[in-house]
């Protein structure tokens, strides 16, 4: 399942529970296009395993829930590059919490869609609001980019694809990252999604 990685090639890191992971997305192909870099590797994470192993609370589960600061931003960002109105799932972030999206875009990884499938599942949680423990919209994202339900749906049961993203999680960890979005050039991270331009530069 896994393959070797290019270790001169910048890695997006993001889980389909980050806003921010919505907005880095919708954006990161144009700008390395732009400047001329080689695209990055796409690379879905277990957003809930990696702030469990660190034990960090994110912004986004604080005991009196999300800063509201964060959600203004967000919707700002989204107005300004054209993006429709941010929409969260009911119980978004913590209780509808699912692995089946991240799982699916390990899947997709598989057959050179992670992209176009990852772009469409981040639409379907935060431009629908859609819930994606709820495993009819996560094969609603994989019909979109042309991807068989019936084997998403096999596929993000099968033992590789677990402990593929296991892996993943686990390497992001060891390399440091803490948060979604994350852009690995080398040996530098950059954390955000207001980050981007600076990974860009790096990469180019």
């Amino acid at each position: 399942m896994s393959e070797a990685r290019d270790e001169a090639r910048a890695v997006f890191y993001y889980d389909f529970s980050s806003p921010y992971s919505y907005l880095a997305a919708e954006r990161i192909s144009a700008l390395f296009a732009e400047a001329g870099a080689e695209q990055p590797e796409w690379q879905p994470i277990s957003f809930g395993h990696l702030i469990q192993a660190i034990s960090k609370t994110p912004w986004s589960m604080q005991p009196d829930g999300p800063n509201p600061a964060d959600l203004e931003e967000i919707q700002r960002r989204a107005a300004e590059r054209g993006l429709p109105e941010v929409r969260y799932p009911r119980g978004w972030p913590v209780e509808r919490y699912s692995l089946n999206p991240t799982r699916a875009a390990i899947y997709a990884k598989e057959s050179g869609r992670v992209v176009s499938f990852s772009l469409a599942a981040f639409r379907q949680v935060f431009a629908a609001g859609r819930d994606m423990s709820d495993l009819d919209n996560v094969l609603l994202a994989a019909a979109a980019c042309e991807l068989h339900p019936n084997a998403v749906q096999k596929g993000i049961e099968t033992k590789s694809v677990k402990e593929a993203l296991r892996a993943a999680t686990e390497e992001a960890i060891e390399r440091g990252v803490t948060g979604v979005p994350t852009i690995a050039v080398g040996e530098e991270l950059f954390w955000g999604d207001d980050r981007l331009e600076e990974a860009v530069q790096a990469a180019s």
